[in-house]
């Protein structure tokens, strides 16, 4: 789904001042590098600067977005746009080639012309040094949009010829609302956005069972812990040490741990959009009343000790047991 423009400036609103402005002044570089981590919107941001160069009816360098040249825009169908993207790992010197093959033509519905590249740090050697020949000799009505999370493995001389635009990782709750938009559900997105900022990582989390069942365990090691704590060990024993089996599972475990208790001082503190488990409001919201805020950062101090042990190499079942006695109130780590 392409994100609107609403949520394009909220997103990346410095790139988005910048490029509106140069649409506007009708300063359009021949070439721009859209750098950033993924899901920070590169390629709608893309399609919007596309939008705004063909645009019939733009105002103040905005487009319009319903004309039918912005609507074939975005739909993919508009003859004098190119999408260049990976063919298998790479970006071949033969996909260059037929680009510049194309744009050796007039336009076929203006004199203007556009490629978009994405993932530009994916073209072989020789596909690279094909598109350097290509910028060293911009024509006037033809614009360069390269797109990549990897700028260091692009070539020095194509990244000089290019106007560098920096997209910047989303905070959480605006990573929440992204993937949202990508069909997460909304309790899910809420802890996601805690976990990771990288957008296929998250999409691919959400439906991960794996992942769904660790949520479930670590809510559930935390609840028996409050009510029921002897009963904790057995639940270690018998849920949690068979789930999470490797360090980088643990470490994940104790993530999810600490988010726990980030949510009581988010509630404690009335900060409550902010919370990683809203479906288990109502229970966090009890126990926020129940503990000081002293207490809390206490807790939350020995599960970053937990971690520090855990690239230590300590045993994972002796560390998880000193946590939950430390949690409890028992001895400390040893």
């Amino acid at each position: 789904m392409t994100a609107t423009w609403i949520e394009l400036k909220q997103w990346q609103p410095l790139a988005a001042k910048m490029l509106i402005n140069s649409l506007a002044k009708q300063r359009i570089a021949h070439a721009y590098l859209f750098e950033g981590s993924r899901g920070t919107g590169k390629k709608d941001m893309a399609i919007f600067l596309a939008q705004g160069l063909f645009c019939r009816i733009p105002e103040n360098g905005m487009p319009c977005g319903e004309c039918d040249q912005c609507q074939r825009i975005v739909h993919g169908s508009h003859p004098d746009i190119h999408l260049i993207e990976p063919d298998g790992l790479s970006i071949k010197k033969d996909q260059i080639k037929a680009l510049q093959e194309e744009f050796s033509k007039t336009g076929m519905e203006s004199k203007r012309k556009t490629y978009i590249i994405n993932f530009a740090d994916k073209m072989t050697v020789q596909a690279a040094n094909s598109l350097l020949k290509f910028l060293e000799e911009p024509h006037q009505s033809t614009t360069a949009i390269l797109i990549t999370e990897k700028m260091h493995q692009m070539l020095p001389t194509i990244l000089s010829r290019c106007q560098h635009v920096a997209f910047h990782s989303l905070s959480p709750v605006l990573f929440k609302e992204r993937l949202v938009l990508e069909g997460v559900h909304p309790t899910m997105a809420a802890l996601l956005s805690k976990v990771t900022n990288q957008l296929n990582e998250g999409i691919e989390l959400s439906s991960d069972e794996w992942f769904v069942q660790a949520r479930k365990i670590v809510l559930k090691l935390y609840e028996v812990l409050k009510e029921h704590p002897f009963e904790a060990m057995t639940r270690l024993q018998s849920e949690f040490l068979p789930h999470f089996k490797e360090k980088l599972q643990i470490e994940l475990s104790l993530d999810l741990f600490l988010l726990i208790y980030k949510d009581l001082l988010y509630i404690q503190t009335e900060k409550v959009d902010h919370v990683s488990f809203p479906d288990h409001l109502d229970e966090l919201q009890r126990d926020a009343l129940q503990i000081s805020t002293k207490k809390l950062s206490e807790q939350m101090t020995t599960i970053l000790e937990a971690k520090r042990h855990i690239n230590q190499n300590m045993n994972t079942q002796l560390l998880m047991e000193q946590l939950l006695l430390k949690l409890q109130g028992g001895s400390a780590f040893v």
